[in-house]
């Protein structure tokens, strides 16, 4: 067998595991990622890129269509579609994805690329495909990220459904999408295929959709999508699915005894952690009920003797977002890159905190909805006492210039007894960009008595924060 021997190896050449590679390299350490398919994972290839591309024209065009002056702008699928290619690097007309552009990057950070499927043999010993063996001297770090789940509904599997794959990957726009799911997998790719031209209906358990965000952030993007022709059926469970072909119209029998048909089906339901296939068990991983890795407050996996392990990302299921992961793996790979050279590592940099105060998130739908802390019921269910501050975004006065008669929200969760916020909810057209700031007040706990003096320029969106805080009392 084929052996090497590295100071790290990490399993998953995603944005996530290419930030911890790229740290602990910095650090001057020697650093190999192993990728079973392409890197750049999925986010570059099937999810956070494509589906923004997808979007993107579509945005631009309503965005367009809301402006007096602006005329003869519209949807072109073929454009849309063109485009998504380039930013996944399709091939030719060919379905193959070219991930050279991410390999470069790799080969010139000077981090070592394996083709192949990873599996722990040992302590920091990884075994790729059986024939290489790579030593890690220090530590070796799960990126593993997540696969779509896939729900056992007679039927479905046989159905050969679409996840985010092939619907972020698609070069043709069904007659008729089916969409199981109400999350932000479903919101987005909904609106996408809906502008497409697609015939689409939404099929969601739940009373409501994005059950993770504020209730009337929610509903906004329900009236969105019954205004774009969307077919959302709230609290209704599909029972079977059956398909004659792989090529045929596909029937979801539903829990009524009504019947949805499609061209194509979406299951959109969720994700689920592949850090099972990875061997584990036998260094002695602990893993939650859910079966993502139990990790410390440093991403060291619990159970394993030595803290050579690390698992960051989605692997460890504290955030699913590509951010989120990122921060992680930047915290892990100074950790590892401190340890490694003998120094001590600096709490600042090597903890990632702020994983527990609400992840900052954007659904590109449109409206857009960006959020970041804990939603009011969260932050309650928390025990903090909190004060709930709402105003209409169009109280800003670069909202009217944005867009006529612009529709949105904004609302601030504010923790009375520091006097900072933990909370904020913005929905309306292009309000992902003002997130950020609110990220940076709750990472920072800035009083909000300081941060009225944060004073926004006119006219722009971002007045609705001196608006939040004017309705706050300051």
């Amino acid at each position: 067998m084929n052996e090497r021997e590295y100071d790290v190896v990490v399993i998953g050449a995603g944005p996530v595991g290419e930030n911890a590679a790229d740290r602990a390299h910095k650090a001057g350490l020697t650093v190999a990622i192993v990728e079973k398919h392409l890197v750049g994972g999925e986010c570059s290839f099937y999810a956070c890129s494509p589906s923004k591309a997808l979007l993107r024209p579509i945005h631009a065009t309503r965005a367009s269509q809301r402006v007096q002056g602006s005329v003869g702008a519209q949807v072109d699928p073929t454009g849309v579609l063109a485009r998504r290619d380039e930013w996944v690097n399709r091939v030719g007309t060919s379905d193959e994805l070219d991930d050279s552009g991410q390999v470069g990057w790799l080969d010139h950070a000077g981090i070592d690329l394996v083709r192949g499927e990873a599996k722990v043999v040992g302590e920091r010993l990884v075994e790729v495909d059986g024939t290489t063996r790579l030593r890690a001297r220090h530590a070796v770090v799960v990126a593993t990220g997540t696969d779509p789940a896939v729900p056992d509904l007679p039927g479905l599997r046989d159905a050969k459904p679409w996840t985010n794959r092939e619907a972020t990957t698609s070069r043709r726009v069904p007659d008729r999408l089916v969409v199981l799911g109400g999350g932000v997998v479903a919101c987005e790719l909904a609106q996408v295929y809906a502008a497409l031209g697609s015939t689409v209906t939404v099929l969601e358990q739940a009373d409501r959709l994005l059950g993770r965000v504020e209730e009337f952030a929610a509903t906004a993007v329900r009236e969105a999508l019954d205004r774009d022709g969307v077919d959302v059926r709230l609290g209704t469970k599909a029972v079977s699915v059956s398909r004659p072909g792989v090529s045929g119209e596909v029937t979801v029998e539903l829990d009524s005894g009504d019947t949805v048909v499609g061209d194509e089906l979406l299951v959109a339901v969720g994700r689920r952690p592949v850090s099972d296939r990875l061997g584990l068990d036998s260094v002695g991983a602990q893993s939650n009920d859910a079966g993502y890795l139990d990790v410390d407050e440093r991403m060291r996996v619990k159970g394993v003797e030595g803290e050579w392990l690390y698992a960051v990302g989605d692997a460890n299921g504290l955030a699913l977002l590509t951010h989120m992961g990122k921060y992680q793996a930047r915290a892990a790979g100074d950790l590892i890159g401190a340890v490694a050279t003998g120094r001590d590592p600096d709490p600042d940099k090597t903890v990632p905190f702020a994983t527990g105060l609400g992840s900052p998130q954007v659904v590109f739908t449109d409206p857009e909805v960006s959020a970041t802390g804990f939603t009011a019921d969260e932050a309650e269910a928390r025990g903090i006492h909190t004060r709930v501050v709402d105003v209409p975004m169009d109280s800003a006065a670069g909202s009217g210039l944005e867009a006529e008669g612009y529709q949105g929200q904004a609302r601030f969760v504010v923790d009375e007894a520091r006097g900072v916020l933990v909370g904020a909810t913005f929905v309306g057209q292009d309000v992902a960009e003002l997130v950020h700031a609110a990220t940076v007040a709750i990472v920072g706990e800035v009083p909000l008595a300081r941060l009225w003096h944060a004073v926004p320029s006119y006219p722009t969106m971002s007045e609705i924060y001196l608006r939040l805080l004017e309705e706050y009392g300051l």
